[in-house]
Order: C-alpha cells, then structure tokens, then sequence
C-alpha cells in the first residue's frame, strides 16, 4: 500500500519500515523502539508500537534483551545499534517528508482516532474531549474539532445538547444489531460488487488469508484481512446507500478484533479464516450467489463467539487508555 495521508498512520509506518527491511537499507541491529519510530515519522507512538507489534509477529523484527525491537541480520544476537532511523538509512515518503497542512493533519490522525475510539467501545461510554485530543496529537482545536465532526458523520459518536461529544457503549444487544445488519446487507452488496472484482484483487486476498492461516498473525493482519473481504471486497458495491447504512456496524464490529485481542481462541480465528478462504474460491469459481450464501453463514456465525467475550471482558486494560477518552455515565 502506498504510504498516503489516507491510510492509516500505523500502517503508513509499518509499509515504509517493511520495504526498508525487505531491500536490507536498515543495519542489522538497529533498534526500533515507539519513541525513536514515532519521532522518525513525526507520529504519535500508538501508531508506531502497532506498526512495530505487526513487523515482529510477522518476523521481520525480533525482540532483545533491552526496550523495544531490533532489526534481524545473519547473527543469532547483532549488537544493539542505537542511532536516529536517519542516520541508519530510513528514507520517508515525500508526503510524510512534507511540511503538513491543516488538512493532512486532520486526515493523518483520522484513521488511529476512529480505530482507537471504535475499539474503546465495548468498555462503556465514553466523552470525548475535543482539548485533550489536541494536546494528545499537538494539533490545534480546530484539527481537533474536524477529526470528531467526521467521526460524528460515520455514527460512531454524537454531539449531545450540551454540546459535548459522546460514544457508546458497545453492549451484548447492540453488537447483536450490529451483525444483522451486516448479514442482511453484506450478501447484497457483495453480490452487486461481483461484476467490478478483477481475479487478480480476488486472488491477493485469498492469499493473504492462506498466509496468515499457515503462519504467525498478529491481530492487525486479522483485521486487515477482515477489512479486505468486508469493506474492500463488498464496498466495491456501486449502492452508496447500502454502503452508508452498512459503515457503522462494519467499523465498531471490525475494530473489536484489537479489543478483543486476547479473548479469542486460536480455534476462532482459524474458523474465521478458512470461511474467508472459502468464499474467495466461491468468487472465483463464479458462484457468486454461494459466496453470498457463504459470507451471510459467517456472519451469523461470527454472533456467538463475540457475545461470549462481551460477556467476560472485563474493564479496559490500563495501557488502552487515551487521555481524550474519559469515562462518562450509561444511558
């Protein structure tokens, strides 16, 4: 994926870090921490440490004695090189290079906000406040206040009477709702998108969900994989309508992946992955009413496990927080 102010700043950072390891421009040793990535990319360090997490479970990085991570080399233990990634050879995109406009900025924090919120939700309601936001990403106010209209525009959050800007919560009946309408209009614009796949785009992602099946994972491959069948795949549908109406629920129910990280069973995310392996090959066998019958199946059946883990999830992990997301009373 090239590296653009619309993609997701972790996966910016992790995409620009993978081709420097994959053509061996960054020195064996080097070690990658969040303070040195963040800085490097002029990033916060959540989106550095998920960039960091995803390259060590794929094994291009690999854990040390000390802090952080450290760049493999042909020794089973190269000595730590502690230097800025400049210096070691990273080389940034021009767009990243770039001094930011308010507008990029606003569209470089979107993405990790709208994750991090979403994925906040099956913990309680939440405020969000509009300062703390700017302090957290060192925007102004106004960046501030144009990330949460967007995100006010999606669902995910509202603005109250008292003008202040709530979220959730994400409760055992909402995540119930969620699903059906995701498997009532999924097969629909599933099968409308079947016409616009190439066997190229169709082929890719089968591979991908074949890799991660037969190798390590970490849980942002596993929601890059579901975003590909469930918004790339079935958003190709040209009924903006239906798309509209199904955003929502994808995004809170795609982003409990991350919240739901360390409930789900091995056994779970090997089911998941060889359901989307089936409906590729019945996309690329042509049988695109199967595919739909396929996808709807996994949806219904994805219901139960997530209502499970809703049920023992406990209260947020103390190192989820964010500063602009302060608990607030139910409704």
């Amino acid at each position: 994926m090239p590296a653009t102010a619309e993609a997701p700043l972790y996966q910016t950072i992790y995409d620009v870090l993978r081709r420097h390891l994959e053509a061996g421009r960054l020195p064996a040793g080097l070690v990658l921490g969040e303070v040195n990535v963040a800085r490097a990319f002029k990033a916060s360090r959540m989106p550095a440490a998920a960039a960091l997490k995803r390259l060590n479970d794929e094994g291009w990085i690999s854990t040390f004695s000390g802090r952080g991570f450290i760049v493999r080399g042909e020794e089973a233990a190269p000595v730590p090189l502690r230097i800025e990634l400049a210096a070691a050879g990273l080389v940034l995109p021009a767009a990243l290079e770039a001094e930011p406009t308010p507008r990029n900025l606003a569209q470089r924090i979107y993405p990790e906000v709208e994750h991090t919120v979403a994925a906040s939700l099956a913990y309680g309601r939440f405020q969000l406040v509009e300062s703390a936001l700017a302090d957290h990403y060192r925007v102004s106010r106004t960046i501030a206040h144009e990330v949460l209209t967007r995100l006010a525009r999606t669902g995910v959050i509202v603005q109250e009477a008292n003008q202040r800007w709530y979220a959730g919560p994400l409760t055992a009946s909402s995540i119930a709702e969620h699903f059906e309408m995701r498997w009532i209009l999924e097969p629909v614009a599933l099968r409308q998108a079947y016409p616009t796949l190439s066997e190229q785009q169709l082929l890719a992602r089968r591979g991908r969900v074949v890799r991660a099946a037969e190798g390590r994972r970490g849980i942002s491959e596993i929601e890059e994989i579901e975003k590909e069948l469930h918004v790339d795949t079935v958003g190709r549908c040209s009924n903006s309508q239906l798309l509209h109406s199904l955003q929502r629920s994808q995004l809170l129910l795609i982003a409990t992946h991350s919240t739901f990280e360390r409930h789900q069973s091995v056994e779970e995310i090997t089911t998941m992955l060889a359901e989307h392996r089936a409906i590729y090959d019945l996309l690329l066998s042509g049988d695109v009413d199967g595919a739909g019958q396929g996808l709807e199946a996994h949806l219904r059946r994805s219901l139960r496990p997530n209502l499970e883990i809703i049920g023992r999830l406990g209260p947020m992990p103390a190192g989820a927080e964010v500063p602009y997301l302060q608990p607030a009373a139910g409704r």
